[in-house]
């Protein structure tokens, strides 16, 4: 009964959980804002070169 009531009271898990959903959503964050500037930079610099070939 001690044991049980031991993990019930546990919360390292919960924070555990509630670091790695922080973390997962920085991430989704930074890879949309690095893929939207990826294709403005592409846009820019590569789209005169191929407006130039037919």
């Amino acid at each position: 009964m001690r044991n049980l009531q031991r993990l019930i009271s546990d919360e390292r898990a919960a924070t555990t959980i509630e670091y790695c959903f922080i973390a997962g959503m920085i991430s989704i964050m930074i890879l949309a804002g690095v893929q939207l500037i990826g294709g403005n930079i592409t846009a820019k610099f590569l789209g005169p070169l191929a407006n130039g070939f037919p």
